[in-house]
């Protein structure tokens, strides 16, 4: 009795987390304004791809700036982070624990405090409205996170493996590409997805670093619509919609990699 309690609260649990989620699907299906109705209907029984037209019409620029600065930034994060990551996890650097305690301490500076530096900075530098500037800014906050996940798992890759390349002469970047990085690969999976979800739902670096005259990415621009056409709401939550099919699309394929990645398995494989 006790197992089918257990059972039937986790139905329920998981229910109440996925229902946020199967509303904007329903919501999406509705004709304008039925949602404001005292009675709103719980399945779309009427529906109209109305929504989606109006969505793909207006937001389609925004999903491919998101796009772009989101790949943009899965590129920049990695490029960097698994060097440093390499170094700290395989080579005898001083200073090792204080740089890691360093890069635990930006995770804790908030994001209105960046956003505001950042756009004193980017001023300087002509990057306001510009992809540079926002996949730079979306780093800043994703490079510490991969470097830490990445020498989490770089620890585990016995250094033996290296020491005996370079025994036989490889370099350091030698070792660095023919051994790390192949053995990396669930982890550089795992950082790379974290990072590219990271840049795909900022909202912050988006609205700060962006006035709208050049790019805009999704989430400002699922904002802007809702100040615009309020009353719209089934074209908001279609474009919501759309906008969540790139990050499930890769949460499922990276699905192995990121649970091998977590849990270090690689060297298994």
């Amino acid at each position: 009795m006790t197992r089918y309690l257990r059972t039937a609260a986790g139905i329920a649990v998981v229910i109440v987390l996925l229902f946020p989620l199967y509303w904007m699907v329903n919501a999406s299906f509705q004709p304008a304004g039925s949602l404001l109705k005292p009675a709103p209907d719980w399945v779309p029984v009427n529906g109209t791809l109305d929504g989606y037209r109006s969505a793909l019409s207006t937001q389609g620029g925004h999903l491919l700036a998101s796009l772009a600065v989101a790949a943009g930034t899965v590129v920049v994060s990695l490029a960097i982070a698994m060097p440093a990551a390499y170094a700290l996890a395989q080579l005898r650097v001083r200073g090792v624990q204080a740089f890691v305690f360093a890069l635990l301490i930006v995770q804790m500076v908030p994001g209105p405090v960046m956003a505001n530096s950042l756009y004193t900075l980017f001023s300087e530098f002509s990057l306001i409205d510009s992809y540079l500037g926002l996949v730079l800014a979306d780093s800043t906050a994703t490079i510490p996170f991969a470097v830490l996940v990445l020498r989490a798992f770089m620890l585990s890759i016995p250094r033996e493996l290296s020491e005996a390349a370079r025994v036989d002469g490889a370099g350091y970047w030698r070792v660095f590409s023919s051994i790390i990085v192949p053995v990396s690969r669930n982890a550089m999976v795992t950082a790379g997805l974290f990072s590219f979800l990271f840049a795909w739902a900022d909202f912050l670096f988006a609205v700060t670093l962006t006035t709208g005259r050049a790019i805009e990415p999704i989430t400002v621009g699922i904002y802007r619509f809702i100040g615009n056409q309020s009353a719209d709401w089934n074209a908001v939550l279609a474009t919501a919609v759309l906008a969540s099919i790139p990050a499930a699309v890769l949460l499922v394929i990276a699905q192995r990699y990121v649970v091998a990645g977590v849990t270090g398995g690689a060297l298994k494989d």
